[in-house]
């Protein structure tokens, strides 16, 4: 198989893993993606390849504006300390894209993944109940 099948056939199951997904599985792909954008910022970070950790943690900061916009604080329990959480997450996303600070993106990171294990769990229990 040539590479140009191969990207056509990652392609469309990605596709396909998203036009599929429940509105739970949706939301969980989202934070992974959230924290893999993150990893790879601040791996450019440490490696001083300052234009892809930007870029990485330009998409991070989008993901977390969705994440935010999406949200409806009234409807769920705890909405409005999530927002608190995105909002800060958010806040310390800017900061260490634009002072280049390792050390803060070290910090988005671990709170990203609490996000993204909550959120699995959360999707676990939910299919399930």
């Amino acid at each position: 198989m040539n590479t140009a099948n191969v990207t056509t056939a990652r392609a469309a199951y990605r596709s396909n893993a998203v036009a599929t997904a429940s509105p739970a599985r949706l939301l969980v792909m989202l934070v992974e993606r959230l924290v893999l954008d993150i990893e790879r910022g601040h791996s450019a970070q440490l490696s001083g390849s300052w234009e892809d950790a930007h870029r990485n943690l330009l998409h991070a900061q989008d993901i977390v504006v969705e994440l935010e916009s999406s949200l409806r604080v009234d409807q769920m329990p705890g909405g409005r300390e999530l927002a608190s959480v995105y909002e800060y997450l958010r806040n310390r996303l800017v900061l260490a894209n634009v002072r280049r600070q390792p050390s803060v993106t070290a910090e988005a990171l671990l709170l990203a993944r609490q996000i993204c294990d909550t959120w699995r769990e959360a999707a676990m229990a939910a299919a399930v109940s």
